[in-house]
């Protein structure tokens, strides 16, 4: 099994590259953010949202506009200084640098996103991340991930890293939707509201 990916790797992408996804210009992260945010319960704001590798902020400033708070984490500095600036008029959100599992803030959401970072980690690691996010969320909090299940050279394949998350938030939570799409799976799961 592989070792997760170090942050060291993470700053080189953006130092060659300051957008090495393209989440700027892609037609597939396009696609991908607005169905993603479609899956969110229409109408519905969330108090406290936590935001699991944001990169250079795309997803985050949308997701910012159903949130009254949103923290953003993300590994490498170079990619939360675009961050920052795409998001600086938006003062609900907070970006901080974090190496997760192990960096994981504490706090209790009503929405936590992991969107493409899975398959960065090792399957131990990704159980870890999952036990947190698990815990981390309030009664009826909503859990949703990414991911891409595309052919890949990081430790854990993204369907492999999507079906491990599920199977440790299902302690916890109860899937409401799985979609997939030719290139991604998303997840969406949630603690039963208290009665």
């Amino acid at each position: 099994m592989s070792d997760s990916w170090e942050p060291g790797v993470f700053e080189r992408l953006y130092a060659r590259d300051p957008d090495p996804w393209k989440f700027e210009t892609s037609a597939y992260e396009r696609d991908k953010y607005a169905e993603t945010l479609a899956l969110l319960p229409s109408g519905r704001r969330f108090a406290s949202a936590l935001e699991l590798g944001c990169s250079i902020g795309v997803f985050t400033s949308q997701l910012a506009q159903r949130c009254d708070s949103l923290t953003a984490l993300d590994v490498a500095e170079r990619a939360l200084e675009q961050a920052r600036l795409r998001c600086r008029d938006l003062p609900q959100v907070r970006l901080l640098r974090r190496h997760l599992p192990a960096g994981f803030p504490p706090g209790d959401h009503d929405l936590i996103v992991a969107a493409e970072i899975l398959y960065f980690l090792s399957e131990d690691d990704i159980s870890e991340l999952a036990a947190r996010i698990g815990a981390a969320l309030r009664p009826g909090g909503l859990v949703l991930l990414a991911n891409w299940t595309g052919a890949t050279d990081t430790p854990t394949s993204g369907e492999r890293a999507a079906e491990l998350c599920v199977d440790q938030l299902a302690r916890r939570c109860r899937s409401v939707a799985c979609q997939r799409r030719p290139l991604y799976r998303l997840d969406l799961l949630e603690v039963p509201p208290q009665r």
